[in-house]
């Protein structure tokens, strides 16, 4: 086990050997705050434009050539930027698509069904406004530009009012905008591509073909992937599709999946061999143990993630949002349909379509497909959606040039600035609701997706607090795990600040990594017998060191209880059999470190500290009020 800072001793568990974060909030925490390094690339690129436009346009402009043999590659910066580095932020995208679809809300096949009718239908009725204000003008063929969410500032909106609106309503609008970026591919490959080279394309095609059969034959090795997909990205560019959509396709063939503690036990056990004897043999079975008890789609996320946030989507702004401003290019620019377009596709049809869609799907579905917010927040959700800069500048790139694109280039901003106004305007008015109809807006009455495989049985689980509580605490624990011990007094906190939580604990021993583990959980049976369960629970949680057997008497002796009978059972592993059924749990749960808290079924992602708890254990409660009828 690797011990953890103070710092993080919040965030940290076992993990059959090491602390862990959650990929899905170390995703929200690099995607929000790259909106603000984002930001400042857009600041800067229209200060370096405003202030030399010919050494802008000049830099950007330069050609870069590759040779191959006797073939050559030769393109502008900006071309390699939006062609070729853009293609790596659409691989994060991918990536992110398949972990929703794997692990998280769209799991659940009805959830696709809610956010693709939104995301189809936010592109829609964008794109029809926009053909409405450009009919008759040449400018009509730039529609795309007029269509697609951006992730990082949409979840940097969410972010800085992320008090006001409800965490759920970030894996509505990612999934939306997923969707967005999917369809926008579609576009730019068919609509906004050159004459296309149908041989190239084949190849490109039979190149993708030999991909997918790699996967399907679990080829793990990076870089027969990476040099395959530079092929069908240069394949792609010579077909006259742009390539970018080969980073897509690619992420999305990549599968994601919890790493299985078999798995990480076999890791475990690789380590420890290596640690007793460290040649290099076993430091390479340590090495491919480790990596194949994580899915290719969380190693690469994490390594592709951060500089596909903090770098390549500020450098395609760096190099794309350079204009000129001015009274003169201002007045021009609100007069021109392209910009007039643009802002009402975002900022009146994004909205419109977001509510729209919802409700219909709601109500033709007689309530099944649902949003997973309330109605306030969805409408949150559709202001935010107006939030379009990466794809949509990309797109502009495609379809304009000269005054036109710098026209769409001002509508694309003042556009996001009209959504991050129209956000707050939202989110202030749902705040002066009355506290019931508050949280019905930003909550809903939707079903939530329960984790929990097992739900709590009162005749069996370990329960404190009342039975009949609304929320549910439930924490898979290891007696020997310090991070529990470290959860062990928040608990207790939690539960003498909210008088109607009922907590379980359910037993995970990690006994690859803690020798006492089994001990301890047996011990707590064989009190749980006397009717001490507590007791003992905390006692073992309480002591530090690894728990030996004479450690266990003396806490039985301490407690008053039946030592003889305690150490038969003891020895006998009576509590085995209940122990068994709570790790069987556990894995049905996907569980595979301590602790893992689960509240009102739905597991709680991120720090277990009091504050991170109580905020979740409110929610938890508001939302089970909400279906409570009213007095």
């Amino acid at each position: 086990m690797t011990d953890s800072s103070p710092a993080d001793g919040f965030t940290a568990q076992t993990e059959c050997g090491g602390p862990t974060r959650t990929p899905w909030r170390a995703f929200l925490r690099t995607e929000t705050g790259s909106a603000a390094v984002l930001l400042v690339a857009v600041i800067a690129a229209l200060a370096w434009a405003n202030a030399d436009l010919s050494s802008y346009d000049r830099f950007w402009r330069t050609h870069v050539g590759l040779s191959f043999g006797s073939r050559s590659l030769s393109l502008e910066v900006r071309d390699w930027v939006n062609s070729g580095l853009m293609a790596v932020f659409f691989f994060v995208v991918g990536l992110e698509a398949r972990r929703e679809r794997d692990m998280g809300e769209l799991r659940d096949g009805r959830r696709i069904a809610l956010p693709v009718a939104v995301g189809i239908s936010g592109m829609l009725v964008p794109v029809a406004i926009y053909l409405l204000v450009n009919a008759g003008h040449s400018t009509v063929h730039g529609w795309g530009a007029a269509m697609s969410t951006d992730t990082a500032f949409a979840l940097g909106m969410l972010a800085l009012l992320g008090k006001r609106l409800p965490t759920g309503l970030r894996t509505f609008i990612l999934t939306v905008t997923v969707v967005d970026d999917f369809v926008a591919l579609g576009v730019i490959a068919f609509a906004y591509s050159e004459r296309i080279a149908p041989v190239a394309l084949l190849v490109a095609i039979g190149i993708l073909g030999v991909i997918v059969l790699l996967r399907y034959e679990g080829v793990r090795r990076g870089g027969w992937y990476a040099l395959l997909g530079v092929a069908a990205w240069v394949a792609l560019w010579e077909s006259g599709v742009d390539p970018v959509v080969i980073g897509l396709v690619m992420g999305l063939l990549t599968s994601a999946y919890p790493a299985a503690r078999g798995d990480l036990e076999r890791a475990s056990g690789l380590f420890r061999r290596f640690r007793e004897q460290p040649t290099p043999e076993l430091e390479r079975s340590a090495r491919i143990g480790l990596a194949s008890a994580i899915s290719p789609n969380d190693r690469l996320l994490r390594m592709y993630h951060p500089w596909s946030s903090y770098v390549i989507v500020p450098v395609f702004a760096l190099a794309n949002t350079g204009i000129q401003l001015s009274g003169a290019q201002l007045s021009q620019a609100f007069a021109s349909p392209v910009t007039l377009g643009i802002v009402c596709a975002f900022a009146v049809g994004k909205p419109v379509a977001v509510l729209t869609a919802s409700w219909l799907s709601a109500r033709f579905s007689h309530g099944r497909l649902r949003p997973p917010v309330g109605w306030g927040a969805v409408a949150a959700g559709g202001t935010i959606a107006g939030a379009g800069f990466t794809v949509s500048l990309l797109i502009a790139t495609l379809a304009f040039d000269g005054e036109q694109l710098e026209n769409a280039k001002i509508g694309i901003l003042t556009a996001l600035l009209c959504a991050f106004t129209l956000t707050w305007a939202v989110s202030a008015v749902i705040g002066l609701l009355p506290k019931r109809r508050r949280n019905r807006a930003l909550l809903g009455t939707a079903e939530s997706i329960v984790d929990l495989a097992v739900p709590v049985d009162p005749e069996l689980d370990k329960i404190r607090g009342p039975l009949a509580a609304p929320v549910t605490v439930v924490e898979y624990g290891d007696f020997d795990c310090p991070y529990c011990g470290k959860a062990e007094p928040v608990i207790r906190e939690l539960l003498a600040d909210f008088g109607d939580v009922r907590y379980v604990w359910r037993h995970m021993p990690l006994t690859d990594v803690h020798p006492g583990a089994m001990l301890g959980a047996e011990a707590s049976e064989a009190a749980h017998d006397q009717g001490a369960f507590w007791e003992m629970h905390d006692l073992l949680l309480a002591r530090e060191g690894t728990l030996r057997f004479t450690d266990a008497l003396g806490f039985a002796a301490d407690l008053g209880l039946d030592t003889e009978r305690f150490e038969r059972q003891l020895r006998r592993h009576k509590g085995a059999g209940r122990i068994a059924d709570d790790v069987d749990s556990a894995d049905l749960s996907g569980v595979s470190g301590t602790p893992t808290f689960f509240i009102n079924g739905r597991r709680h992602h991120g720090a277990y500290d009091i504050g991170h708890l109580s905020a979740a254990v409110r929610t938890a409660r508001q939302q089970a009020a909400l279906t409570e009828p009213e007095s």
